[in-house]
């Protein structure tokens, strides 16, 4: 659409002041119908007269033609044509106020020559008057880069209808076709009170967020009045009847709640009572299902030893037998015993006789007269010898939570390497054998005539075994002249005994070799 056509697609009309150069009138005339416009030889009634600024003749046609009746009519330097052609649209006379044009001042402050000259030409083409003083002016023009704009803005701040303005402010005006000062902000002096919002909330505004979120959560016990998400979404209405939710940031009316929410409920309470949501319809959320309780699984009862209600597998009354009534006690843990004892030769029937001791505990594992000795355990019975009712018990029970019973193997889960075992055990014997004498004449125990002992074969084998391992490190110790702690330490930490004395001959073979030819002292 041509630049000079109005809405309605028609022509623009010019008139051109008579005493302008023919040459130029001529230009004007073929610029004018190119773009669109008609040229007009009689003033138009609205339009544009075309003139040379500062001339006698353009006095005379301001004086004689313009008047606050045509207020569709404007008088323009010719030069308005090539600017409107350059900017590529008609340039609105936007710089003019009751029909004259607006005075304004341009600033020394904007130094440059070229940058004052263009912003006189917008100015001028777009109604204004530049030249003004800045006592008349009404707006003036300066650099906002400077010290001197905001010395201006506080100098004339409480003048009415005077305006500083930016000389950027012209062309953002030009491109949006409208006169628009930049607003001024008063600051509050007083402040917000602590706690206060930056909008008052009404009763009004209370009222209106108690139905909202009576709609959405009807019920407090299914959670949710306080999260984001329900005032996010009051503030995300656009219908007219939501107008209200402008007047505070979801924050703010989220906050209302929270600090208010006793008061609140009380009326979102009675809100709800008289809509009465119907069933399944209680809002955002709706009703909330409850969970499932889960059976809880129940553990077998196992009975202890000697306790009503079944009896241990291992004592039952078959295969108990004959023996005598009495509570059944662990097998007493067999410490290290001095190394005389390890060299008699353990018999499979009855232990070597012992001496009587006074005090039964001056050493551990050590066994007195007045010491009660349990019943050993009974072999376990042959899968022959079981009965029905301990076959399904044991599919049942044993096979999941098997233990021990006896001189029996360990159960599978139990099982370990049996070097692991034997290593374990000899490092125990060993620990606890550092603290028995040397030398100690064999020891005889009285039996009790009332109590039948008999010891395990097994044990006087473990104990023999241990004499050995003792023995066995006291030599390494003499041989290789190392303390026998340092041997037993290193033993302890490696379980090899070939190792052990690899170690310590060798590191008696280094001090030697190293302090051989030492003769400093």
């Amino acid at each position: 659409m041509p630049i000079f056509q109005d809405s309605n697609g028609l022509a623009i009309k010019f008139f051109i002041q008579k005493d302008i150069p023919q040459e130029i009138q001529a230009e004007l005339c073929e610029t004018i119908t190119s773009l669109g416009g008609r040229v007009e030889v009689k003033v138009p009634r609205q339009g544009f007269l075309l003139v040379q600024p500062q001339t006698s003749e353009q006095e005379r046609l301001h004086q004689c033609w313009m008047s606050m009746d045509r207020p569709d009519r404007f008088m323009v330097p010719y030069t308005y044509v090539e600017a409107c052609k350059i900017a590529g649209m008609l340039l609105r006379q936007i710089f003019m106020e009751n029909g004259s044009p607006i005075p304004m001042h341009i600033h020394p402050s904007i130094a440059n020559p070229n940058a004052r000259s263009a912003l006189a030409s917008r100015i001028l083409h777009s109604g204004g008057d530049p030249d003004a003083s800045m006592e008349r002016a009404r707006i003036i023009l300066a650099d906002p880069n400077t010290e001197v704009f905001q010395h201006l803005i506080k100098t004339y701040q409480n003048t009415p209808g005077k305006h500083i303005e930016s000389y950027l402010w012209v062309k953002k005006c030009i491109e949006k076709s409208a006169l628009v000062f930049t607003p001024v902000v008063y600051k509050n002096p007083g402040g917000r009170r602590p706690g206060e919002e930056r909008t008052q909330f009404t009763e009004a505004d209370e009222e209106h967020l108690c139905e909202w979120i009576a709609q959405k959560i009807p019920y407090k016990e299914t959670g949710g009045r306080t999260g984001n998400r329900l005032y996010q979404q009051l503030c995300e209405q656009t219908d007219p009847e939501y107008s209200w939710v402008s007047r505070h940031t979801w924050q703010s009316w989220r906050e209302r709640y929270k600090k208010n929410a006793s008061r609140l409920d009380v009326i979102i309470a009675r809100i709800v009572e008289e809509k009465r949501p119907a069933q399944g319809q209680q809002g955002q959320y709706g009703y909330v299902r409850q969970p499932e309780e889960k059976p809880k699984r129940q553990r077998k009862k196992r009975f202890k030893n000697g306790e009503d209600g079944e009896e241990d597998e291992g004592f039952s009354s078959n295969n108990v037998g004959d023996l005598p009534s009495m509570p059944v006690m662990p097998m007493p843990v067999m410490h290290s015993l001095p190394p005389m004892m390890g060299m008699h030769a353990p018999h499979s029937s009855a232990p070597p006789p012992f001496s009587n001791l006074q005090a039964p505990h001056d050493y551990p594992g050590v066994i007195s007269s007045h010491t009660s000795f349990p019943m050993p355990p009974p072999a376990p019975p042959t899968p022959a010898s079981k009965s029905q009712d301990e076959e399904e018990m044991e599919d049942n029970e044993e096979s999941e939570w098997a233990v021990r019973v006896g001189t029996a193997s360990p159960p599978t889960w139990g099982k370990r390497k049996a070097d692991a075992l034997e290593d374990k055990h000899d490092h125990k014997r060993q620990k606890t054998s550092e603290g028995m004498p040397e030398m100690m004449a064999p020891i005889q125990v009285t039996r009790s005539p009332s109590v039948q002992t008999t010891f395990n074969t097994s044990a006087f084998a473990v104990i023999a075994s241990m004499h050995v391992i003792d023995q066995t490190l006291r030599e390494i110790a003499k041989d290789f002249r190392f303390t026998l702690e340092e041997v037993q330490e290193f033993y302890d930490k490696s379980g090899d005994m070939s190792r052990t004395k690899r170690r310590f001959q060798r590191m008696r073979d280094i001090l030697n070799e190293k302090f051989a030819n030492d003769n400093d002292e």
